[in-house]
C-alpha cells in the first residue's frame, strides 16, 4: 500500500484541486488498483468535490455522511479513538468509508474516501494534550500518531494506494497524516511566500534549519526517528498556477528559479529526504486551470469527464474551451506519470 500526501503549510497553492484531478486520472488509468482517499482537512473541500461539488450538492452529501452513526468521516474515526487513545479498539474500518461514485457518476468506481470533517479543529486540542501526556511506559505521542496507522493496517488488504489531502497547517491531525505516508507532493506557487513555505516544510517535517537548538529534541523528525519509524520522502514539487499566457519566462521566473535552487541545495545536502536524485525529475510546472478549473470544481468533475462548449453552472452557462481543457488534462497526465 503506497501512501501519498498533498501538503503545503501555505494555503492557496491549489493543493485540493490538484489532488482531486490527479487521484481521478490515476484511478481511471489504473482501474484494477483500489484507491483510498483520506481527507485530513476540516474544510473537507476534497470530500465535497468527490461527492458532487456545488452543482450536485456535494456539501449536503457530506452532511449526510456526518449524520450517520458512527460518523462516516475522519472526525468520526478520531472521535472513537479519543475514548481509546493509547490502545487500538475493535472497530470496522468500513464504517468510515464512502464510495463517491454512488452519488457522483464522474468519479471512478475504484475510489473510496474517508471524508473530511470540521470536528478535526475541535478535536485537535484534546489530541495534542493526549500526545503530550506523561504516562510511564507509554510513548503517548507515537500512540496518537498511530491512530491512522491502525486504520490503514486494518484496511491494507483492501487498497493498493492511499492519497491524502492535508490541511495547510502543522496541527496534530496533519502530523498524524504525515507520520503515515511514504511520499509527499508539495504544490507551490510563484511567489516569495511559497518559497518560504517550502523551507518551512523541510523544517517542520525533517527538522532542518531550525531557528533554535531548543527544538532539536522534540521536533517531528526526532520523535519519528526515536520511535524507529520512517520519515516520508519528498516525491514531487508542483510549481502551480503559473500564469497561462506568460509561463515561467515572466516576472515570476526569478522566484521559480530561487525555489528550484533551494530544492537543489537541499537535495545535494539531504538526498535521503527525496525520492529523486535530479532536481529536474522532482519539479513540475503547472499553469493556472482558469475557467476550466472553476467549472470542474463546481461540478465535481475530473477534466477527462468534462464536456467542452457551454456548460450550465449554478444558473449560468460557462464556456469550456477545448484547447484549454486538453492542456489541463495533459498537465495532470504529466503528474500521474511521476507517481
Amino acid at each position: 500500500m503506497l501512501r501519498y500526501a498533498f501538503w503545503n503549510n501555505k494555503g492557496g497553492t491549489g493543493k485540493t484541486s490538484l489532488a482531486f484531478q490527479t487521484i481521478c486520472f490515476f484511478a481511471r488509468r489504473f482501474p484494477d488498483k483500489r484507491i483510498l482517499v483520506v481527507d485530513v482537512c476540516p474544510q473537507a473541500n476534497l470530500s465535497e468535490l468527490f461527492l458532487g461539488g456545488l452543482v450536485k450538492k456535494g456539501g449536503q452529501q457530506l452532511l449526510m455522511r456526518q449524520a450517520v452513526a458512527p460518523r462516516a468521516t475522519i472526525g468520526g474515526y478520531f472521535q472513537m479513538r479519543l475514548a481509546s487513545p493509547f490502545s487500538k479498539p475493535s472497530f470496522s474500518f468500513a464504517d468510515f468509508i464512502t464510495a463517491p461514485y454512488r452519488v457522483n457518476g464522474n468519479i471512478p468506481k475504484n475510489i473510496r474516501i474517508i471524508c473530511g470533517d470540521p470536528l478535526l479543529e475541535l478535536q485537535s486540542n484534546s489530541m495534542a494534550t493526549l500526545a503530550n501526556a506523561n504516562i510511564a511506559g507509554v510513548n503517548t505521542w507515537i500512540s496518537i500518531m498511530d491512530w491512522l496507522k491502525d486504520f490503514l493496517d486494518d484496511s491494507e488488504d483492501e487498497f493498493d494506494y492511499v492519497f491524502m489531502d492535508l490541511n495547510p497547517s502543522f496541527s496534530i491531525y496533519t502530523q498524524i497524516a504525515i507520520a503515515n505516508v511514504d511520499r509527499l507532493i508539495l504544490p507551490t506557487m510563484a511567489d516569495d511566500s511559497s518559497r518560504r513555505a517550502i523551507q518551512n516544510a523541510f523544517s517542520l517535517i525533517f527538522g532542518l534549519r531550525l531557528p533554535s537548538p531548543i527544538y532539536s529534541e522534540h521536533n517531528f523528525a526526532s520523535r519519528i526517528i526515536s520511535a524507529k519509524r520512517s520519515l516520508p520522502k519528498v516525491h514531487l514539487i508542483i510549481q502551480n498556477r503559473i500564469t497561462q499566457y506568460m509561463g515561467n519566462a515572466s516576472a515570476y521566473s526569478a522566484v521559480l528559479s530561487e525555489i528550484r535552487d533551494d530544492v537543489s541545495g537541499l537535495l545535494s545536502s539531504y538526498p535521503q529526504f527525496f525520492t529523486f536524485s535530479d532536481v529536474a525529475d522532482g519539479i513540475l510546472d503547472t499553469r493556472d486551470f482558469q475557467t476550466t478549473g472553476v467549472v470542474a470544481f463546481a461540478r465535481g468533475c475530473p477534466f477527462d469527464q468534462l464536456k467542452t462548449g457551454y456548460i450550465p453552472v449554478l444558473g449560468r452557462r460557462v464556456r469550456v474551451n477545448a484547447e484549454q481543457l486538453q492542456r489541463c488534462s495533459d498537465e495532470i497526465v504529466e503528474i500521474i506519470q511521476t507517481l
